[in-house]
This record gives C-alpha cells, sequence and structure tokens, in this order.
C-alpha cells in the first residue's frame, strides 16, 4: 500500500509508495481508539503506523487548536534515531510554524498542532500534558506500568488515541494488551459496536524479499526466527540454550598454535571463570558442506575464592605457547566486586597480567561500551548453535571444557519471564555461557544495530 489513505495526495519525496499488504491497510483504516500491532522485522509497521500516520493526524488537527500527539520509544535516544530525521522530512517546511525544537525534540505545525519525540526510560514525561494520540513503538521493552500509570490518564482529557507496535519479547505485558485487544475487537464485531480496541498482525515473510528471509533464517534459530520475523509471542521457559545437545555439539575439536584465540570473560568470585575459543570448520557435523564456526576448545572454571588474576595465571598457563593472535571479549563493566575493588577495575587487571607473559602486539581487546540486553544475547548464542537451516556453527571439546558444557544443559530461564535467566536457581551456572555470549554477541549477532523499524537495528 502507500502508507496514506488513498485520497491523500503525495505531500513531498518522503511519502514514498511502500508495497501493499492487507492487514496494514485494514489498520489504516480502523476506527478503534487504541490499536495493537505486533509484526515481524522490517515489516513497515513503524512507517506507517508511526510516522505516517502521526504525521496526517497532525496535519489535519482535531476538536482542539493545540492538537498534540507524541511517538515514544522505550528510551529518548532510541525515539530520537527512529523518529526525528524521518518525521521532519515528512512534515514539509510550508507546513511548520517554526523551526523545529532540537533540544526538546517537537515539530510545530501551521494549523497549531505539536509532534513530540519522547523515551519512555522515564514515562513521567507524558505527564502533564493533554493528549491527543501517541505512538509506543517498541512496546515490550517499556516498563508495565508506562501505560496503566503514565500514558492512559494522560489520553484521558483529550479522549486521546493510541497505537502500540513492536515485535514481541516472549509473553509478557505486551502480549496481554495484544490478546485483550483482540477479545475485545471481536466482542464489538458480535454487538456491531465500533471496537475501542483491535489488534493487527502480519510477518515479515509478506513484505521483505524471499531471499532476505532465507538469510535471516541462516543467521537465527528458531524461536527467535519467530519471535523477530513472525512476530510471534514465543514462549520462552525451561533451558536458556534450547539449542544444544550434547550428541551434536560435543566431539573433539582441533586447535592451531598459529591461529586466532578467543579468550571470553565473565567476571565471578565464585566460580572465576573464562573461556577459550577458536574458529575452526564444524567437526564433519555437515556431510555436504563445510561450515566455519567458533570451537569451545579450553576453559577456566575455579569454584571458591578467586579472582581475575587467579584467572589469567590459568589462561596463561595453559595457553602459554600460544603463537598466533589472541583477542579478548567479555563483560563491559569490568566487574564490581572482587580484586577490583582493591586493585583496579578487572579488564585493567587482565591487560597487566596478560601483557605480562605475552606481547603486547599480540593481544586485543575488544570490550564493548555496554552489554547487549541479556535476551539479545542468548538469542543470539542460540542462533549460533543451531540455526532454522539446521547449521551448527558452534561445538564445544567436552574433554576440555567440561563446566561449559554443564552451563548450556543446565542454564535455565525465570519462569513466566520474557526468556531473562534465572540467576537464583544455581549460581554457579551462567557464567561461562555469559561469557561466550559477549563474544557471539560481538561477532555474530542476532541484532547489531537499529534498522528502519528500529532505527538501524539489525545487520
Amino acid at each position: 500500500m502507500t502508507g496514506m489513505h488513498p485520497k491523500v495526495k503525495l505531500i513531498n519525496k518522503a511519502w514514498y509508495p511502500l508495497r501493499y499488504h492487507d492487514e496494514q491497510a485494514r489498520l489504516w483504516a480502523s476506527q478503534a481508539r487504541f490499536n495493537v500491532v505486533p509484526a515481524g522485522r522490517r515489516s513497515g509497521k513503524t512507517e506507517i503506523c508511526g510516522k505516517r500516520k502521526l504525521v496526517l493526524k497532525a496535519l489535519m488537527g482535531g476538536e482542539w487548536p493545540d492538537w498534540r500527539g507524541f511517538a515514544a520509544a522505550p528510551t529518548r535516544d532510541q525515539a530520537r534515531k527512529i523518529y526525528w530525521s524521518d518525521l521532519k522530512k515528512l512534515v514539509p517546511t510550508s507546513l511548520r510554524s517554526r523551526e523545529p525544537s532540537e533540544s526538546h525534540l517537537i515539530i510545530y505545525l501551521v494549523n497549531g498542532s505539536e509532534i513530540h519525540v519522547l523515551g519512555m526510560d522515564k514515562p513521567e514525561r507524558v505527564e502533564g500534558i493533554p493528549w491527543d494520540h501517541g505512538i509506543l513503538d517498541e512496546y515490550a521493552n517499556m516498563k508495565k506500568r508506562t501505560w496503566m500509570q503514565h500514558v492512559r490518564p494522560a489520553l484521558s482529557d483529550r479522549l486521546g488515541s493510541c497505537d502500540f507496535i513492536g515485535v514481541p519479547e516472549g509473553r509478557n505485558h505486551y502480549y496481554d494488551l495484544y490478546k485483550d485487544a483482540l477479545s475485545q475487537a471481536v466482542w464489538a464485531a458480535k454487538t456491531g459496536k465500533t471496537p475501542e480496541w483491535d489488534g493487527f498482525h502480519w510477518i515479515s515473510a509478506d513484505i521483505l524479499p524471499a531471499s532476505e528471509i532465507e538469510s535471516a533464517k541462516r543467521d537465527l534459530d528458531d524461536l527467535s526466527y519467530q519471535q523477530e520475523y513472525e512476530a510471534s509471542f514465543v514462549n520462552f521457559s525451561g533451558r536458556a540454550y534450547y539449542s544444544f545437545l550434547e550428541q551434536t555439539h560435543c566431539a573433539p575439536l582441533s586447535y592451531n598454535p598459529r591461529e586466532d584465540l578467543l579468550f571470553m570473560f565473565d567476571f565471578n568470585i565464585a566460580p572465576g571463570v573464562a573461556v577459550v575459543g577458536q574458529e575452526q570448520y564444524m567437526a564433519g557435523r555437515h556431510k555436504k558442506k563445510k561450515l566455519w564456526g567458533t570451537g569451545i576448545i579450553g576453559e577456566v572454571y575455579i569454584p571458591q575464592n578467586s579472582n581475575t588474576i587467579l584467572v589469567c595465571d590459568k589462561l596463561i598457563k595453559d595457553w602459554r605457547k600460544h603463537q598466533g593472535r589472541i583477542f579478548c571479549y567479555g563483560d563491559a563493566t569490568g566487574g564490581s566486586g572482587g580484586s577490583a575493588k582493591v586493585l583496579g577495575s578487572d579488564w585493567q587487571l587482565i591487560k597487566e597480567r596478560l601483557w605480562s607473559h605475552f606481547r603486547i602486539d599480540q593481544l586485543f581487546f575488544r570490550i564493548p561500551n555496554s552489554n547487549p540486553r541479556e535476551r539479545d544475547r542468548i538469542n543470539s548464542v542460540n542462533s549460533r548453535l543451531l540455526n532454522t537451516k539446521g547449521e551448527i556453527r558452534m561445538m564445544v571439546d567436552p574433554s576440555r571444557a567440561p563446566n561449559v558444557v554443564k552451563d548450556f544443559e543446565g542454564v535455565s530461564l525465570v519462569e513466566g519471564g520474557a526468556g531473562s535467566i534465572d540467576k537464583k536457581k544455581n549460581p554457579e551456572l551462567s557464567h561461562l555461557t555469559d561469557g561466550i555470549g559477549y563474544y557471539i554477541w560481538q561477532e555474530y549477532p542476532v541484532k547489531k544495530q537499529y534498522d528502519e523499524d528500529v532505527g538501524k537495528y539489525w545487520k
């Protein structure tokens, strides 16, 4: 579809035609006050429901001379990346009353309307102003209280409307809202009334080229693909690393002293851990073709009274003769406990200790500015273990890394949650796989940066 009402003429070049889809057309024509729209990645939900619908409503105005609408994301930085530049392009300069406020993220229209861009990391931002319409983008990642305690009361004065869009994050508050919307829409249809709530859904395969869908299936495991590209409310429960099976992911692996070696850290005292890996062919798991993947060929596991220095000493003892480069990955925070309290940050200790043995030009540190969301990190590891094409791109040598195997088999998720790790069930688990996850996220992420639906989010 064009992404605008068929009677609306093309306003400027930013209103380029969009690919047609029946469910999108139904959403565009919806008379419901509140629309809940879980849809697949890169399938147009933000462009159509978020940006274009919001701008047209602002251009048409309403009962109040100072019509106000907002586009919101989980954080202000996200909201700016997703919306700000595109909204300014969608509103021609001839229809603005003055220059947009770059500090407050507000666009002013000649008819008195205002379009605001907000972050819901502080949902109080929406309070104190009567609103006519709002967009809650990536709603599944917002706090549960955002809607009922903050946004909903702010819409009451003017009987404002709101659309909830994004990809599911397990069966959390977004799932509950979607189910309630569908049930209310069914009830309204039976009684012949206009629904106050309605639900809409479409998958990425309806919009994206088949080649892109095939590429996504090679990158993602089955559950991650269902959630991200089919917008399914996947119930993440049980094992965190459900893709891992000992009979398919464990085998003797090779080690090449001249190739790149990987040290993967997670900072902990009991146990103190690190994982050692090397990229290599996957031990004959694919008869028809050789697939390159991540081989886990070693570990450090000190059950009690450990610290960063002891972990590094064990790595030096086991890998002191390595001739190739060594790349270090791990927790961006650097650890807040243990040896770091007295002697410096964990990353400082690692650098000083490893540089005492390995050459400076042999060691490289890949430390990100911040850690990924836990769910995204887990999804990336599961997708590396087994994608929807049945390809295995991570294996473990069980004789060299037995505790990594235990971690993959034993780490569980919080029951009824959106896929977060249950750290309380067995405090000794998850640290090794956390370290692996930091590496996989950086080099083989399910997500890396925001795309057009989430501000350049995908690879």
